[in-house]
């Protein structure tokens, strides 16, 4: 198998901040997700204006996440993401840098409730098929912090084939699924760690 796309590593600060807002991260999740779409696809998807998404889409292109595509009937020109994924690293020592982490991963985290979210809202709408396969699994693990990182890049190899912007091969039946693994220490409600 040919190696696939890695991540786009975001180390900038600025970049980060202006991921944490909340519409220029859905419309960048939405373009990665479905491929090519207007301003005015973007902002029925968003819940927002084309007006509003235009801006926001030229913002996310000045950074170079997003970028124009060609149209296919001559009017108006379709943006799409210019990567597969992002990378926000290791948590950083300088707070600066750690604080527009975390805002970037709480949005992307907002996103996947949201997401889930309307799934429950909807799924009465979906065909049984697609309601029987549909998963939200939970588990508690006992790992070590080096079994938690290969456990991590074993699901990202698993997964990364069938990235959307990725997959060339997808049968027709075949629709875009939001997919989300996260995983860090369990913290219970007064603060401490599980053990």
């Amino acid at each position: 198998m040919a190696e696939l796309p890695s991540r786009t590593r975001v180390r900038d600060v600025e970049l980060m901040r202006a991921l944490a807002h909340p519409l220029r991260s859905a419309l960048l999740n939405y373009l990665m997700a479905v491929g090519p779409r207007t301003a005015s696809e973007c902002a029925a998807a968003v819940d927002s204006t084309a007006s509003n998404c235009s801006w926001h889409l030229r913002q996310l292109g000045n950074w170079g996440l997003v970028e124009r595509a060609e149209a296919t009937d001559g009017r108006e020109r379709p943006w799409r993401a210019t990567q597969v994924g992002l990378d926000f690293g290791d948590l950083d020592g300088d707070l600066a840098v750690r604080t527009a982490q975390l805002a970037a991963v709480g949005t992307s985290v907002a996103t996947d409730r949201e997401l889930a979210e309307r799934f429950v809202d909807t799924v009465d709408e979906l065909t049984p098929e697609w309601q029987r396969v549909a998963t939200f699994n939970t588990y508690s693990l006992r790992l070590s912090p080096d079994e938690l990182a290969a456990l991590n890049a074993a699901i990202d190899a698993l997964v990364r084939p069938y990235v959307t912007t990725i997959r060339t091969d997808a049968p027709p039946e075949a629709r875009t699924v939001h997919g989300s693994w996260k995983s860090f220490p369990r913290i219970e409600a007064d603060g401490t760690f599980s053990s």
